[in-house]
């Protein structure tokens, strides 16, 4: 039995692309890896984020609102850009002028390489099995959270899981269910661990929170403010549904998500009320829904160990 699974597993891994034998973390390894909790932060903390239009400008603005006084950031983006391409300066990143326009940005090298992050926060593209598979995902995410540790040790080191198109055609939601282990676990986040089990890159569960999000609003036929998940994303300039961005209520789902993890937390009773990164006043979810946002965060967060919070 030991031998068909392990060349199912192998073959699995071939079929899939990029995922190699060498990769494949024991059950045992990731138990011990992450049975212990990272201790909460004591002081509000600095923040570096890595990725793309899915991190954006909005969201790193409301979480620093969230977390009061003392936070700070900064970023580097672009237009659906994966790690390598952030990594390789000979490979181009769609969209950086224009993502980067902004007084938070910092070069991403020079900013790791300072050592003043207390945690780096770090995503893929998606499609996540393209990047996997062409982009090598789990090897950068290594070389970028050993730059990261390399210059302070102290740094704590996260993947932000993030979520694909609503009209994907095996479901928005059986690919949420199947995505986390499968891709952003196994081949990507793991990849890391089988370097630092001592010290292993945590997760913001961002798609996993959608998810239980859109059941919820499902279970309850809506909340005020909000009847489906298609109202957590932006609308294009024809009026017709983003169905990858989101909008001002689905930045600030993912902003409490990244505090609670961040912060250790509870992010219920926070302000919903915000303003966008150019200081204009974000829309605000409803009361009903932004009590529903945090207590789905704090739920999900609570119950992953992956997050470095979880009991």
């Amino acid at each position: 039995m030991t031998r068909i699974l392990v060349f199912a597993l192998l073959t699995t891994a071939l079929a899939g692309g990029g995922f190699y034998l060498s990769r494949i973390i024991n059950k045992p390894d990731i138990d011990a890896a992450y049975a212990i909790p990272l201790t909460p932060p004591a002081a509000p903390m600095r923040v570096f984020h890595l990725g793309h239009s899915l991190v954006g400008r909005d969201m790193p603005a409301m979480l620093a609102q969230l977390a009061g006084n003392g936070h700070s950031y900064h970023s580097q983006l672009g237009w659906g850009t994966s790690l390598r391409e952030h990594w390789d300066p000979k490979l181009p990143i769609n969209g950086f002028e224009t993502e980067n326009a902004h007084d938070h940005y910092r070069d991403a090298k020079e900013a790791l390489a300072s050592g003043s992050y207390d945690a780096v926060v770090l995503t893929e593209m998606v499609e996540i099995k393209d990047a996997i598979k062409y982009h090598k995902s789990g090897k950068f995410l290594r070389k970028w959270a050993g730059e990261a540790r390399e210059s302070n040790p102290d740094t704590r080191v996260y993947l932000y899981e993030t979520w694909h198109h609503l009209n994907d055609p095996a479901g928005w939601l059986n690919r949420l269910d199947a995505d986390y282990g499968t891709h952003w676990q196994q081949q990507v986040l793991f990849d890391d661990l089988r370097n630092r089990p001592d010290s292993p890159a945590r997760v913001i569960p961002a798609g996993q929170v959608m998810a239980r999000f859109a059941r919820e609003l499902t279970a309850r036929g809506g909340v005020e403010g909000l009847a489906s998940i298609d109202g957590l994303f932006a609308r294009n300039d024809d009026g017709t549904l983003d169905t990858i961005h989101v909008n001002d209520l689905g930045a600030y789902l993912v902003a409490l998500t990244h505090y609670a993890v961040l912060y250790h937390r509870s992010p219920v009773g926070l302000p919903y009320a915000l303003k966008r990164a150019d200081g204009t006043a974000a829309q605000p979810p409803s009361a009903e829904a932004a009590r529903l946002m945090q207590e789905v965060v704090w739920d999900v967060v609570q119950s992953d160990r992956l997050t470095g919070v979880g009991s």
